[in-house]
C-alpha cells in the first residue's frame, strides 16, 4: 500500500522519512495542513511493532493536531512525529542532534514539542541543531500540567451534561495511565471528591495513587469493566475498540489520551451504547495551547484563558450532539473544519 491509499491519509501536505545511520535514528514527520499557521506538535518515541504501525500512527495524530489547534483557536497547523524505538535504549545526545537537523531541513513548516518519552531535557538537545522547537525548559516548559488542567475542566462539563451536574463530588472515575498528565488529572479529580480507579503499568505510580489519592488500583485489563462513570483513558490511544465497549459501563469517556477511538467507526459505536465521549483532541488540547504559548508569544493570563475556555468548547459539542442526535467527534470534526475553510477563504480573497 503507498502513502497516498493509506486509510489514515488524509490530505497531508507532507510526510518526511527520517534515517540516520550512525546513530541509529529512525523517525517518521507528517505534516497535516498549515493553513492556519506552520504545524506544530510533538514528537513520540515508541517501540512500534513496525513501520507501518508507526505511519498508522504519525498520520492519525497528526490530523488530531490540526483540528486540536483550529478548534482552540490557535494559529498552528497541525504535524507530529514518531521516533521509532526502545526509549530505555536508543536515547542519546547524537541522536537528538540527528533529529533536529532533519527537523530544522523543514525550514520551519514543522515545530517539534515533547511527546510520549520525551522529555524537556531532549528537546534541548533537539534544541541545538534547529530554532523550530517549543516547550524548552527556560521557556513555556512542560505542557503536561494544562493538558491536565483542560482534561479536568473538559471532564466537568461531559458530567454536566450526562450526569446533570458539573461537581464530581462521588463520582466514580477509572483512571488508566498515571504519567505526568494521568496523575495530575486525578488529582484534579481527588481534590474535588471523586472516587479513583486506577491502573497503569507502573506499579510505582499506582501505588502512589493509593497513598496520596486514596485510589483503588486494579489490573490492566480490568480497568475497562468497572462499574463506574467515567473511563478516563490517559495513556496510549485506540483503548475504544469492540473489545472494551463490550464490557464497558461508564456513561463518559473523558481522558488526555490521543487517538482513543480505534476508529472512526467507533464514534458512532459510543453513541449507540448511550455513553458520552469527549472528543480526545478537544478535550487534551491544553498541552498544544501550553506550547503555543512559546511558538506565537502568547501570555500567561491568555494561555491559562485558552485552555479554560475548552470548557465552554465541549458544552457547545455536547449540546450540538444532543440537539442533532450525532457523534460528538462528527460534531468536533465539522466545527475545527469550518474553521479551516474560513481561514483557507480568507486567504483566497486577500
Amino acid at each position: 500500500m503507498s502513502l497516498f491509499e493509506h486509510t489514515e491519509f488524509d490530505q497531508h501536505e507532507q510526510v518526511v522519512f527520517c534515517h540516520d545511520k550512525e546513530t541509529g535514528l529512525k523517525a517518521i514527520i507528517a505534516i497535516h495542513d498549515t493553513t492556519l499557521g506552520p504545524s506544530l506538535g510533538g514528537t513520540r518515541l515508541w517501540n512500534y511493532a513496525s513501520s507501518a504501525e508507526a505511519l498508522t500512527d504519525v498520520l492519525r495524530l497528526s490530523r488530531g493536531m490540526t483540528y486540536k489547534s483550529a478548534l482552540a483557536g490557535l494559529p498552528l497547523g497541525g504535524g507530529k512525529a514518531v521516533i521509532i524505538g526502545d526509549a530505555k535504549t536508543i536515547k542519546s545526545p547524537e541522536l537528538f542532534r540527528a533529529y533536529g537537523r532533519f527537523i530544522n531541513s523543514l525550514s520551519g513548516r514543522y515545530i517539534t514539542a515533547e511527546d510520549v518519552n520525551i522529555r524537556t531535557s531532549d528537546i534541548a538537545i533537539v534544541a541545538e541543531e534547529t530554532t523550530f522547537v517549543a516547550g524548552t525548559a527556560e521557556k513555556a516548559g512542560d505542557p503536561s500540567p494544562h493538558t491536565a488542567l483542560g482534561t479536568y475542566l473538559g471532564l466537568k462539563a461531559a458530567a454536566k451534561h450526562k450526569l446533570g451536574n458539573e461537581n464530581l463530588q462521588g463520582v466514580k472515575i477509572a483512571v488508566q495511565g498515571l504519567g505526568a498528565v494521568g496523575y495530575d488529572f486525578a488529582e484534579y479529580c481527588h481534590k474535588e471528591g471523586a472516587e479513583l480507579f486506577v491502573t497503569d503499568i507502573n506499579e510505582e505510580a499506582c501505588q502512589r495513587a493509593a497513598r496520596e489519592l486514596g485510589a483503588t488500583v486494579v489490573g490492566l485489563d480490568e480497568i475497562y469493566g468497572l462499574d463506574v462513570d467515567v473511563y478516563a483513558p490517559c495513556a496510549l490511544g485506540a483503548t475504544i475498540n469492540d473489545q472494551t465497549l463490550a464490557v464497558l459501563k461508564a456513561k463518559i469517556i473523558a481522558g488526555s489520551a490521543n487517538n482513543q477511538l480505534a476508529t472512526p467507526a467507533h464514534d458512532q459505536k459510543v453513541m449507540d451504547q448511550g455513553i458520552l465521549y469527549a472528543p480526545d483532541y478537544v478535550i487534551n488540547a491544553g498541552g498544544v495551547i501550553h506550547v503555543c504559548s512559546e511558538a506565537a508569544n502568547m501570555s500567561r493570563v491568555e494561555t491559562d484563558k485558552r485552555v479554560r475556555d475548552i470548557y465552554g468548547t465541549l458544552d457547545t459539542i455536547f449540546s450540538r450532539s444532543t440537539a442533532e442526535n450525532r457523534p460528538t467527534g462528527q460534531i468536533a470534526d465539522e466545527l475545527a473544519r469550518e474553521v479551516i475553510a474560513k481561514a483557507k477563504a480568507a486567504k483566497a480573497n486577500a
